[in-house]
């Protein structure tokens, strides 16, 4: 089946009983135990609402099984936790989400747990392993930058040396890109993102192979990060559109690229839909389309981008992203605000910098927006 067929289609949980077309939702969390040997429990992560989305997942990943959580971050953390412990090394993009970056530097050191912040292209991710690195954690296109890498690189090195890859494909979600298609290993969604795509739901999924979704598993029954059953149910109803509502931004994102690369008050715009970004022809090799995040900087960087922000009458300066509606956010101040400024330097984020999560509205509405609140030349 194609994406879109797979959305509506796969997974879900067959209602015998009134034989309704949706998945019923489970409240129970006490289940009869008698003559079953696997008894529902929602910290074990096995009941009917999680089991439905997980399914759905799957297909759409091309994996044979996962876990769902109740964050992005449970969902990453345990990922990464399952494979690497006290005396191990984990290798990370330093362009990583920064609740990913802030996790390592607040507590691998606590756990004993050694660590490298590499460039992001496969050849410094490579170079940095060493004789104890069991974990090498990806993201593509990165977050805010829209930075690509090689996954095929990445993913083929570490296989040859028994290295897990955990990828987080929050940006790109299932209908654009297909990590594991490409050698990874594990592939890590914060589902608060493009999965849910309202902005009501905040949860995480971690799909792979049935034998390191066994380990994920194992170690999330004792972390606790499980999904209630009515957020289960309603992220499997979110899934059913998710092919509708990426395709729909991804073709905006493109329209809104373009209308922002040709403004005056723009320095730089950073999206792999564009043919003069670094990464668009390696792009082109691994996404099926580009996405509907994109960052750029504001040319007039004696304003306080709040001023900017503040001008903007559609668009809305919100947290998350991945939203039916287009919301905008400065990095330096949300999403990347635990990173020190020196290491915002380094990376490349600004004070400048926004990141827009394009939504499904009518690009033209978007790009006035954006050009009525942008300083003046």
């Amino acid at each position: 089946m194609k994406k879109q067929t797979q959305c509506v289609h796969s997974g879900g949980f067959r209602d015998s009983l009134m034989r309704g077309v949706n998945t019923p939702v489970f409240m129970s969390s006490a289940y009869e135990y008698l003559d079953r040997d696997d008894c529902p429990y929602p910290r074990y992560f096995n009941t009917p609402n999680l089991d439905a989305v997980v399914k759905k997942m799957c297909v759409l990943e091309g994996a044979e099984d996962g876990v769902l959580f109740s964050s992005g971050m449970a969902a990453m953390s345990t990922a990464i936790l399952a494979f690497a412990g006290a005396g191990s090394h984990v290798v990370m993009m330093d362009e990583l989400y920064g609740g990913t970056h802030a996790f390592a530097t607040d507590q691998f050191h606590r756990l004993g747990i050694d660590y490298t912040f590499a460039a992001t292209d496969a050849e410094s991710i490579c170079s940095s392993i060493t004789e104890d690195t069991r974990v090498i954690v990806i993201e593509s296109p990165t977050n805010p930058l829209l930075g690509i890498i090689d996954i095929r690189k990445v993913a083929r090195f570490a296989k040859e040396r028994a290295i897990t890859t955990v990828m987080d494909n929050t940006f790109a979600t299932p209908v654009t890109q297909n990590p594991l298609e490409l050698g990874i290993d594990i592939v890590v969604h914060s589902g608060t993102k493009y999965l849910g795509g309202h902005s009501d739901l905040c949860c995480g999924i971690a799909v792979t192979s049935a034998e390191r979704a066994s380990q994920i598993r194992a170690l999330a029954r004792n972390l606790g990060g499980s999904l209630d059953a009515f957020a289960s149910y309603l992220l499997e109803r979110s899934l059913k559109t998710l092919a509708l509502r990426v395709e729909r931004q991804s073709e905006n994102a493109g329209i809104i690229a373009e209308a922002l690369q040709n403004h005056g008050s723009v320095a730089s715009v950073y999206y792999p839909g564009l043919t003069n970004f670094p990464g668009h022809a390696l792009a082109k090799t691994q996404m099926k389309a580009y996405g509907g995040m994109l960052s750029f900087e504001v040319a007039h960087s004696n304003e306080n981008p709040s001023a900017f922000l503040k001008r903007l009458q559609i668009v809305k300066p919100a947290l998350s992203l991945g939203g039916v509606e287009t919301t905008i956010c400065c990095p330096a101040v949300t999403s990347h605000v635990k990173i020190s400024a020196q290491e915002r330097q380094r990376i490349g984020i600004t004070d400048s910098l926004m990141r827009l999560s394009v939504g499904i509205e009518h690009p033209d509405d978007i790009i006035a927006d954006l050009d009525q609140a942008l300083p003046s030349n």
